[in-house]
């Protein structure tokens, strides 16, 4: 069944084509090749015959000057991007001096294509004065005199004679056509030797290099044509007057208009005083003030983009080649843009400044935004209401009118600072130039240079940024609302037509002009061309039937609003008509043509002809919005440098000094807040000069070289952009995670806060309209971020591979400050997962692979450093570096060099956080194994302990050779010391029984192996400390999800559901049942889908509550790793009994060599404890306990031994107290030295071996034990518990079981 139309049309309007994407951006050009939008769609005066006046032959002239002035700017457009050949000429090496003549052909060939070119200007050029002087002496004949040029006419006239003036100062400019020509001239004569009859075409290249050589050749041929004519000083003076009038009352609506008024104005006083008769001069009927007040307010005039005009210099310069202009020596003695003092140069530099400006511009842009938006607000609820009055309805479009006017009054204004900015600019260099690469001073700075990178200070960047902004911003809103108001400006204008003509005109027909007959003539004219009497509902006879009776009815006629404005033409005629009404019989009136009255017309009369004639010169530019807006905003001048390219003979400038990068790159490195939004709109003047490329230059060779720029700009934009944004969401996170503590104690705390800036804008980009193509411009920064991540997390890595573990901490906490940067800038840009991200740089793709980058880093800093300078301290529970000077320095890279950003953002949170990073750079601890663990995770973390448990079996293993060393050194017999001899005999007994300890020549060596496997035991229980919390932390999580309580006894107890299920489980099957339930429900399945998940999630998460512990894994894995010397460590007595003298059980090594540990030092520059620290405990009491010898170790040890003694002696003596014997036993220094370690040695043995029996009882091993008297007590069993041999894991895996050989290594 089909739709209706109707149905159609209304479902379409329901959907919505817009986008959250922002107006950042101002008209986006799209290049193309049809109409140019800068083109008038308004037609030219086709028309005018119609209504029968005396316009026929006025017109056509009009139309031929308009012709001329089209060629002539296409003409000026060939000389301006007129680029020397000879430069790419290729020059001939002397070997092959004989095809000479075939390079001259073909140079010849190259240039006379060129050359060609401007022998068709200077063909031109003369064909073009010729006409001006041609339609000019039309109005010098006595019969024109009334009927004198209308305004459009003067208009073509001064356009066309700017048109000539920009010829003749390109010639003048361009020093490459004259070195072009003579190399032409060179090759033609050796080309034309072989030719026949080349008379003709010598002269023609000698009347062509006349005319390049010779300075203002074209003004001279104008005047030259000029004095042809009669009476031409009329002419002149009428435009000279015209040109001053329009330059005092402002009434010209573009600044391109009055910018030729200005340009031409000097030429028509030259023209003007060169051809006054004998004893008359302009000067009498045009105040001489009032040219000098003009050329002194506009010293500099904007010609090209990069080429400009000065009057005075232009005064200076005609004066030598026409002599009668030269008597004027107060026009001549102007001063020149170089010539004006330094105290004129300030007041200039203020009135040509934008900066100067800009406060002004911002409220007029406040102030027109709000009003703009105001009015088509109105107009939006006046289409929207029903039953709305007339007077209302052009009230609202009137006003609606008004505005648009004053926002192309505003644009004009703006953008014509910009011009005369720039011009000011080229025509005073900076003095101060410095080079692009501060550190090469001996570079040159080209002129392009001095006049633009070094010219503008950064408050003038800033302005211009902000003026930039402003017009394109307002255009893009007039624009945009282009389909809004056009009918309401039509409507205005309709209106206040038919009002001057049906009302105003009426009236005065009946009153002021009644008895003019001539006049009231004109007067029916306008009002016949103009009149839309369809619009009311009174016929124009009855106007004429009044205006006979002489009514004064002055309540006017009411017509009906119509969207239907005035041709060009009918605009035209009126203009002429209004022209020839006021001027009368003398069109030259020195006053104006409003300001002295002959015909006696009434002041309220003429105000209101004055009026309605300006408003008629307002009615073409906003008929013809569109390309009005276009022209008022197009910045593309900005970007050309033609004659600066040719004067620095350069191919191109860097972007840096190009004006728009120059503009982009002051808001990025600037990071001024208000300006980040602003941040595209400089890339609309690429656009502008894109499209005046090719339409309005027609070279290719520019579009090119301006796309080249774009495309590195804006790389470098995406580049410098990306980098702002994640320094600054970097700092935003550094900020974020500062400790309070810090923050509340810190006396300038607000440093560290980051001030806001609006990136949001600029994520929300998608279709960045540049040289007519869209850009992702969040896609490119994404991508962007995903390198900049990958980048800082290499430097990261780096940065912790060039320092030693203790740097772990840091990492961790820059690792924090980057995932978190990554978390917010993830709200708006499309990145690659941060953990993908770290696994690719930290090397950690693959499936198989667990051994990182990272995890390799801290197994090598542990085996090449860690284990081998850190002692411990089991008070603290911390490492410390070994006040032992390394013997083997480790070898480590230097601290990279990286920018602020890819640490914390700024200078003040980077030193921050590297003051907390030194208070965790001097040891190891806790807090270095939670960084270890957070960091690594659960992949790399279990490939790191089996690393540490594969190095804790080779140093048992290497330990081996030296303790069998010791035990074959072992006396036959050693007894225990007898309490007879005191403190002091038996310690000297004890120094000759182990003698085998203290003559060993590598003792060292056997207490460094036990440090290290002590270092990786205790190391190993705080790591088992940290996962234990991090356990604790998850299960206090998941455990109300299961359904697990704290029970009665303190164990945990599972309550599960009616259903028999837990909580989660329970939970989405209930809500699953209730929404299956429902009859609208679209997709069940989606529901039963969640329920499978909720039950594999409570299966993974109950199966992961009861882990294994680190620590009984290190242990059981340590005690399968001595099974392999348990034989030769821990022998078995022959007799059955406790061997107490002839023992080689490693209790007895280990016993001698803690004797000598609490003894004299092994090294003399420093003491044991100092040198080991409390790993050798640790690693000797492990291998102790796990050998099954810690009962034997603390019966016989030689140090607990003394302890005995020196208790005994203390309680036999008759002090009163404890504390007082404490205070009086001596032995001397040494000896209480040794006791005081002796005590130190025997506590942290008992700390030691309480915690083995805790952490891994030795279930169902036997152990022997003898009473006080020596007698052997009978083999006893320690209770069975879990052990940890039954979860052995393999090698590459955590926490999983071994294979039954390797269990059985648990048994003795």
């Amino acid at each position: 069944m089909a739709v209706p139309l109707e149905d159609a049309v209304a479902a379409l309007s329901t959907f919505s084509l817009e986008d959250d994407q922002p107006d950042v951006q101002g008209l986006s050009v799209i290049l193309s090749t049809g109409r140019c939008a800068t083109q008038s769609p308004i037609g030219g005066y086709e028309d005018v015959p119609a209504y029968r006046l005396s316009l026929m032959e006025d017109t056509k002239s009009i139309n031929q000057l308009n012709v001329l002035v089209q060629e002539g700017k296409e003409m000026a457009a060939v000389l301006y991007t007129y680029r020397s050949c000879v430069k790419a000429l290729p020059q001939l090496p002397d070997s092959l001096k004989q095809s000479q003549a075939d390079l001259y052909f073909e140079t010849y060939q190259v240039l006379d294509l060129e050359i060609s070119r401007l022998r068709e200007i200077q063909r031109w050029q003369a064909s073009a004065a010729s006409k001006l002087a041609v339609d000019m002496q039309r109005f010098s004949r006595p019969e024109r005199l009334i009927n004198g040029p209308t305004i459009t006419h003067m208009w073509s006239m001064l356009k066309l004679l700017d048109v000539l003036l920009e010829l003749d100062h390109l010639k003048n400019a361009k020093a490459s056509i004259p070195n072009d020509f003579s190399w032409y001239k060179r090759t033609f004569t050796q080309v034309s030797s072989q030719w026949q009859d080349t008379d003709s075409m010598r002269e023609e290249l000698d009347d062509l290099q006349i005319f390049l050589s010779t300075r203002w050749a074209i003004l001279l041929n104008i005047q030259v044509e000029l004095f042809r004519v009669n009476n031409i000083e009329d002419i002149l003076q009428m435009l000279i007057i015209f040109c001053i009038e329009s330059l005092e009352t402002v009434s010209a609506l573009l600044f391109s208009e009055r910018h030729a008024l200005l340009r031409v104005l000097p030429v028509l006083v030259v023209l003007a005083t060169s051809s006054e008769k004998e004893g008359d001069t302009i000067f009498k009927k045009i105040k001489i003030t009032r040219l000098i007040n003009i050329f002194k307010r506009d010293p500099v005039i904007p010609a090209f983009p990069d080429l400009h005009l000065a009057p005075a210099t232009m005064l200076k310069e005609l004066s030598s080649y026409f002599q009668r202009f030269s008597s004027h020596s107060r026009l001549i003695s102007l001063p020149a843009p170089h010539e004006i003092g330094p105290r004129e140069a300030l007041e200039y530099q203020r009135h040509y400044s934008v900066l100067h400006h800009i406060g002004m511009i911002r409220s007029e842009h406040d102030d027109f935004a709000l009003r703009f938006a105001a009015a088509k607000n109105q107009l939006l609820l006046l289409k929207s209401s029903q039953g709305i009055d007339l007077e209302r309805n052009r009230e609202v479009k009137c006003n609606m009118y008004g505005i648009v006017v004053e926002g192309f009054q505003i644009l004009s204004r703006w953008i014509g600072h910009v011009w005369e900015q720039c011009a000011w600019k080229f025509s005073r260099p900076s003095k101060d130039s410095i080079p692009l690469d501060p550190d090469d001073r001996s570079a040159n700075v080209s002129d392009y240079e001095k006049v633009v990178r070094c010219n503008y200070s950064y408050e003038e960047r800033r302005a211009m940024v902000e003026l930039t902004s402003y017009i394109k911003g307002i255009g893009a809103m007039m624009q945009k609302s282009d389909t809004v108001i056009a009918d309401a400006l039509w409507e205005a204008i309709h209106a206040e037509v038919q009002d001057f003509v049906q009302n105003k005109l009426a009236i005065m027909l009946r009153t002021t002009f009644k008895k003019k007959k001539d006049l009231s003539r004109i007067l029916s004219d306008m009002r016949t061309i103009a009149a839309d009497w369809m619009a009311n509902t009174i016929r124009p006879e009855t106007h004429q039937n009044a205006s006979r009776r002489g009514g004064d009815d002055n309540n006017g006629v009411s017509f009906q609003p119509r969207p239907v404005a005035p041709t060009a033409a009918q605009v035209h005629c009126l203009q002429f008509l209004i022209h020839e009404l006021v001027s009368g019989d003398n069109p030259k009136k020195t006053g104006g043509l409003f300001k002295n009255n002959d015909i006696e017309i009434p002041l309220k009369d003429m105000r209101e002809l004055e009026i309605f004639f300006h408003k008629l010169t307002f009615f073409t530019h906003i008929l013809d919005y569109s390309a009005t807006i276009v022209n008022l905003t197009d910045l593309g001048f900005l970007w050309f440098r033609e004659f600066y390219l040719e004067t620095s003979r350069v191919i191109q400038f860097p972007i840096e000094c190009s004006l728009p990068w120059m503009l982009v790159d002051q808001i990025i490195e600037s990071q001024d807040a208000g300006l980040l939004e602003s941040l595209l709109m400089p890339f609309d003047i690429y656009n502008d000069s894109a499209q005046h490329a090719l339409h309005v230059l027609k070279q290719r060779f520019l579009y090119d070289e301006i796309e080249a720029e774009v495309d590195l700009c804006f790389d470098q934009l995406v580049f410098k952009l990306s980098e702002n944004i994640f320094a600054y969401y970097k700092s935003r996170a550094a900020s974020k995670l500062l400790d309070p503590a810090f923050l509340f104690a810190s006396d300038n705390a607000d440093k560290y806060d980051v001030t806001p800036r609006r990136y949001d804008a600029l994520f929300k980009m998608r279709r960045v309209k540049l040289l007519g193509r869209s850009i992702d411009l969040r896609y490119l920064i994404g991508q962007r971020m995903n390198k900049i991540f990958r980048e800082n997390i290499d430097i990261l890595f780096e940065r912790f591979e060039s320092q030693d573990i203790c740097a772990v901490v840091e990492l961790q906490q820059l690792f924090d400050v980057l995932r978190l940067t990554y978390q917010l800038l993830k709200e708006y840009l499309t990145m690659d997962p941060f953990r993908v991200m770290l696994n690719e740089m930290s090397e950690n793709i693959s499936l198989v692979s667990f051994s990182g980058r990272l995890a390799s880093q801290i197994f090598a800093e542990m085996q090449n450093d860690f284990l081998l300078n850190f002692i411990f301290c089991n008070t603290t529970q911390r490492y410390i570096r070994s006040s032992k000077v390394c013997q083997r320095p480790i070898q480590r890279p230097p601290i990279p060099h990286a920018k602020s950003s890819f640490y914390c953002g700024s200078s003040e949170l980077n030193m921050a956080y590297q003051a907390f990073a030194q208070l965790y750079s001097k040891f190891f601890g806790l807090p270095h194994m939670h960084a270890i663990v957070k960091l690594l995770g659960s992949r790399s973390l279990p490939w790191l302990v089996r690393a540490l448990l594969d190095l804790l079996a080779h140093k048992i293993t290497s330990l081996v050779p030296n303790v069998t060393e010791l035990q074959e050194s072992l006396p036959k017999s050693m007894g225990l010391l007898s309490f007879d001899g005191g403190v002091a005999g038996c310690l000297k007994v004890i120094q000759e029984q182990i003698t085998w300890v203290s003559s060993y020549q590598r003792k060292g060596e056997v207490l460094h192996c036990l440090k290290e496997i002590g270092t990786m035991v205790s190391c190993m229980s705080l790591l088992d400390t940290v996962l234990r919390e991090v356990e604790t932390t998850q299960f206090m999580q998941i455990a109300p999800w299961l359904g697990i309580l704290p029970g009665k006894d303190g164990q945990a107890q599972q309550i599960l559901a009616e259903d028999g299920n837990s909580p989660v489980i329970s939970l989405f099957k209930s809500a699953t049942n209730a929404v299956i339930s429902l009859p609208d429900c679209l997709s069940p399945s989606s529901f039963l889908t969640m329920c499978k998940q909720a039950e594999a999630a409570d299966s993974f998460y109950a199966s992961s509550i009861q882990t294994g512990s680190v620590l009984d894994y290190t242990l059981a894995f340590m005690s399968a790793s001595l099974d392999t010397v348990r034989g030769k460590w821990d022998p078995s007595p022959k007799t059955g009994f406790i061997d107490i003298t002839s023992s080689r059980e490693f209790s007895r090594i280990y016993s001698g060599l803690q004797f000598m540990f609490c003894g004299e030092p092994i090294e003399e520059s420093i003491s044991n404890q100092q040198q080991f620290g409390d790993s050798v405990a640790w690693g000797g009491c492990t291998i102790t306990y796990l050998l099954g010898q810690q009962l034997h170790f603390e019966l016989f040890d030689f140090v607990y031994q003394m302890l005995n003694i020196a208790e005994s002696e203390s309680v036999t003596t008759a002090y009163p107290t404890m504390l007082e014997r404490s205070k009086q036993v001596h032995y001397g220094q040494d000896l209480d030295m040794f006791l005081e370690n002796a005590k130190k040695a025997r506590r942290l043995n008992n700390h030691v071996f309480s915690m083995l029996k805790a952490r891994c009882p030795l279930e169902d091993k036997m152990a022997c034990a003898i009473k006080q008297s020596g007698a052997p007590v009978l083999r006893m069993k320690y209770s069975n518990t879990l052990s940890a041999f039954e979860t052995l894991p393999q090698k590459a895996r955590f926490m999983d079981p071994l294979s039954k050989e390797h269990s059985k290594l648990s048994t003795p």
